[in-house]
């Protein structure tokens, strides 16, 4: 078992989801007490989206190694200007999909999802006034958690050997690395789906889990959490089953679709809400296709019972489609990108409708009371 683990730690080290940084707001500027003059308040520190789509913590970490940021001091009051300046805000651009936690409570400040959101991290001090004594205050001091979360139309999840990384590269333009070993992907891969009029879906090859990832288990929750922020998920069995090693347990393919929905399920219950399209690969194996029928008909024979109050963890993850495919030859991949496509567009939230225009005075005046935003 160590030495597949071994692999998993190597994961930070060329790719980086989570930065720690300090920041601290501006000082307040000094005043002039003899004849009422204020101190500016120091400047603030936001963390804002970047205008770079592509940009990475590395770039984040590379471009500031020591990761402390100070905002501006406000400016004194002077014989001029009685009223000090505020100091100069500074603005901290990381990538999109992150949020921002105070490392000293673990609580959320905020999140970044795209260029057009900022989050302030501390607040500069305030200058000296009368209210306090002519005393300027220190700006506020944080330590916050820069937690990546890669956001994508769809998620690849499964157990490690499953041949998500194949499929991506079937499925897109990405070319992960390959190979017949657990654990090859040891950091996540975006590709992008594009079809033939220039609609685009992202897909992200998130790193094989394995059982008890919700304990963080091989760095479960690193690799799980990437999944969060993607709309739909693509869960990948490999059609034989799953069996980490000689030394563990095997599971065939019914009982490994059963073992990564609960393991979604012990991480976020709210990961079973995600639209799933589950796709069964390897069909190039031998006896694939008998072992593909055994598999459909377990589902069928869970789908119909009803023995149960308590849903199973099957009916919780509710699949829009079940999809046989193989990585290796492309068999399936063509249907696996309509249903793709397909479950992306029935997600897409739908926007409100105006009524059509009526040349009646009532029609005029009913249609004047909504207020509807068409965005």
């Amino acid at each position: 078992m160590d030495k597949y683990l071994s692999s998993v730690r190597k994961y930070n080290k060329n790719f980086i989801d989570k930065l720690r940084i300090q920041v601290r707001g501006g000082t307040g500027g000094s005043g002039r007490p003899s004849c009422g003059g204020v101190g500016g308040p120091g400047g603030d520190v936001y963390i804002v989206g970047s205008s770079n789509a592509n940009m990475k913590l590395n770039h984040l970490k590379a471009k500031y190694p020591k990761k402390r940021f100070t905002a501006d001091a406000g400016q004194p009051s002077g014989r001029r200007s009685l009223a000090g300046y505020k100091g100069r805000n500074i603005y901290i651009q990381v990538p999109h999909g992150v949020d921002i936690i105070d490392a000293n409570n673990e609580n959320l400040i905020g999140e970044i999802s795209s260029a057009t959101d900022k989050v302030m991290v501390a607040r500069g001090g305030k200058g000296a006034t009368f209210s306090n004594k002519y005393v300027s205050e220190k700006g506020e001091v944080r330590t916050v958690n820069i937690d990546l979360k890669l956001i994508s139309d769809f998620g690849f999840v499964g157990f490690p050997n499953a041949g998500k990384s194949s499929l991506l590269r079937q499925l897109s333009n990405a070319k992960p690395a390959v190979s017949p070993f657990p654990f090859t992907t040891i950091k996540p891969e975006i590709g992008i789906l594009e079809f033939v009029d220039h609609r685009q879906i992202s897909l992200a090859d998130l790193p094989g889990i394995i059982e008890g990832a919700h304990l963080n288990e091989g760095r479960g929750h690193v690799f799980l959490k990437h999944a969060e922020r993607s709309t739909c998920l693509l869960m990948v069995v490999d059609v034989g089953g799953f069996q980490l090693s000689p030394a563990h347990k095997s599971f065939d393919c019914f009982e490994t679709i059963q073992l990564l929905g609960k393991e979604l399920e012990l991480y976020d219950s709210c990961m079973l809400r995600k639209p799933m399209v589950l796709a069964i690969n390897k069909m190039d194996l031998p006896d694939s296709k008998l072992m593909l029928e055994e598999t459909l008909e377990k589902l069928e024979e869970n789908h119909k019972d009803t023995s149960s109050e308590e849903p199973s963890i099957l009916e919780k993850m509710k699949f829009k489609c079940i999809l046989p495919v193989s990585a290796a030859t492309g068999e399936g991949t063509e249907v696996l990108k309509t249903s793709i496509r397909q479950t992306i567009d029935d997600t897409a939230p739908t926007h409100p409708q105006l009524p059509p225009p009526s040349s009646t005075e009532n029609s005029r005046k009913k249609l004047s009371k909504p207020k509807l935003s068409l965005r």
